[in-house]
C-alpha cells in the first residue's frame, strides 16, 4: 500500500488525505495544533472548489452547514446605516453552484469524512529522502517511511522552509482577524464598516453561526502580532460604534479563539521536489483578499489525486515496478523519474488559476483597506450600482 505523510490538518491537508485515501493510499496527518480549529471567516466554494467538494462527496454535509444568502448593511463609523445591499447581489456573483460556510465548518466536514491517522500536537523533527522513500521523523519519537511527503501546513509552512528554504513568503502591510461572536436578533445580516485603511464586518446569522472579521493596513504587523488581537484591534477599531465594541469585548474574554495574522502571499518557482509536494497556502497562499483560498485548496488536493492516480495507472512496467521494499510500492518511483512527472503536470495545470487569484488579491486590497476617503466613496458608488441592478 502506498503511504503519504501529510503535514497540516487544515483544508488542504484533510482534503489531500481524503482524496488519497479514496485511491487506496495509507495517510498519516501530522498537525502542530493540539486540537481542531473551529469558527473562522466565511469561505465561498465556487467553480473548481465546488466541483471538488462534489467529487469528494462533501456536498450533503456542507449544504447542511450552508450559511446561505444574507443582506449586507454598510454603516458609518458610529454604526448608522449608509446603504443596504440585498442578498441577491451575492447570489448573482456566486451563481447556482456555490456554498458558503465558515472555514471551521469546512474543516469539520473534512475531518468527519476522512479515515486517517491524525496526530495532533505533533511536528516533523527531521526528514531524509532516499531513492525509493522518504523517512519522516516526528516529534513524538516515531519515524514514518512514506512514498510521498505533502506539506499542507499553511502560509508559515515549516515543510516549505525545511525542503525549499526561505524567501517564498511575501508579507504585505495588512493584518486580519476573525473570531466567533454571539448571535443576535438581526435578520441574517453582515454589518460592515469600510473606511480608509480598514474594514470591520459582523456577520450575524443567529446563535453559533455568527462571526467578526477585521482587516486593516498596518506598517508594523510584527508589533501588532506581538501585542495580540485584543490590544491590536482595540487600537485599530476602538473608535467605531455599532456592534464593534461588543465584539471586541467578547474577544477579550477568549483571545486565543481568534485567527489573527499578518497577510502574506506565497510565490514559489516550483511546488514540488523529489518526493515532497506542497499543497494549499503552503505552496501558493493567495491571501484572504482573493477569497479563493479554500476553493484552491480543495481543487488542488483533488487534482493532485487525479495526477497521481493517472501516473500510477500508466506507469511503465519494469524491474523496479516488480520490487517491493519495506511494504512500499516502487511504481511511484518510476513515475517521479519520468519526463511526465505527475507532480509537475499537476502544478502546470493548476498554476494559471493560482496566479490569476494572486493578482486579483493584490488588486483587491483596496477594497478591504481603501487608501483614502475618496477611494471609500468610489467603492460606495460601485456597491450602490450593484444594489440598484439587483433590485431592477
Amino acid at each position: 500500500m502506498r503511504r503519504a505523510v501529510i503535514v497540516g490538518a487544515g483544508v488542504a491537508g484533510l482534503a489531500t488525505a481524503l482524496r488519497l485515501g479514496r485511491d487506496g493510499w495509507e495517510t498519516v496527518v501530522v498537525e502542530r495544533a493540539p486540537r481542531r480549529r473551529t469558527g473562522g471567516y466565511v469561505v465561498n466554494l465556487i467553480g473548481p472548489g465546488y466541483d471538488a467538494a462534489e467529487r469528494l462527496g462533501l456536498l450533503p454535509a456542507l449544504e447542511a452547514r450552508n450559511l446561505g444568502l444574507f443582506t449586507t448593511v454598510l454603516v458609518r463609523a458610529d454604526g448608522r446605516v449608509k446603504l443596504t445591499v440585498p442578498a441577491e447581489v451575492a447570489a448573482a456573483a456566486l451563481g447556482d453552484r456555490a456554498v458558503s460556510v465558515f472555514r471551521g465548518d469546512l474543516e469539520s466536514v473534512l475531518f468527519d469524512a476522512v479515515d486517517t491517522d491524525i496526530r495532533f500536537g505533533t511536528t516533523v523533527a527531521a526528514l531524509s529522502e532516499g531513492p525509493d522513500a522518504v523517512d519522516v521523523v516526528l516529534s513524538d519519537g516515531t519515524t514514518v517511511t512514506a512514498d510521498l511527503l505533502v506539506g499542507a501546513d499553511g502560509v508559515h509552512s515549516a515543510t516549505r522552509s525545511a525542503v525549499f528554504g526561505d524567501g517564498s513568503r511575501h508579507d504585505l502591510p495588512y493584518v486580519v482577524a476573525a473570531f466567533n461572536i454571539p448571535g443576535g436578533d438581526k435578520d441574517r445580516t453582515a454589518t460592515t464598516f469600510i473606511g480608509p485603511g480598514r474594514t470591520a464586518a459582523l456577520i450575524d446569522l443567529g446563535q453559533d453561526r455568527s462571526s467578526a472579521f477585521f482587516a486593516y493596513r498596518c506598517q508594523n504587523a510584527e508589533t501588532a502580532l506581538r501585542d495580540g488581537p485584543v490590544a491590536a484591534l482595540e487600537e485599530a477599531f476602538g473608535d467605531l460604534g455599532g456592534g464593534v465594541p461588543d465584539a471586541l469585548r467578547h474577544l477579550a474574554r477568549d483571545p486565543a479563539s481568534a485567527y489573527f495574522d499578518a497577510v502574506s502571499q506565497v510565490v514559489m518557482p516550483q511546488w514540488s521536489t523529489g518526493r515532497t509536494v506542497l499543497v494549499g497556502d503552503a505552496a501558493w497562499c493567495v491571501t484572504v483578499f482573493a477569497g479563493h483560498g479554500a476553493t484552491l485548496a480543495l481543487a488542488g488536493a483533488d487534482q493532485l489525486g487525479d495526477a497521481l492516480k493517472d501516473a500510477l495507472k500508466d506507469a511503465p512496467k519494469g524491474a523496479l515496478n516488480d520490487r517491493l521494499k519495506d511494504g512500499l510500492t516502487d511504481t511511484l518511483t518510476d513515475a517521479l523519474n519520468e519526463d511526465s512527472n505527475p507532480l509537475k503536470r499537476w502544478e502546470a495545470g493548476l498554476r494559471p488559476a493560482v496566479m490569476k487569484r494572486q493578482a486579483q488579491a493584490r488588486r483587491g486590497m483596496r477594497q478591504y483597506a481603501p487608501p483614502t476617503r475618496f477611494h471609500v466613496w468610489l467603492g460606495d458608488l460601485a456597491i450602490r450600482a450593484l444594489a440598484k441592478k439587483a433590485r431592477s
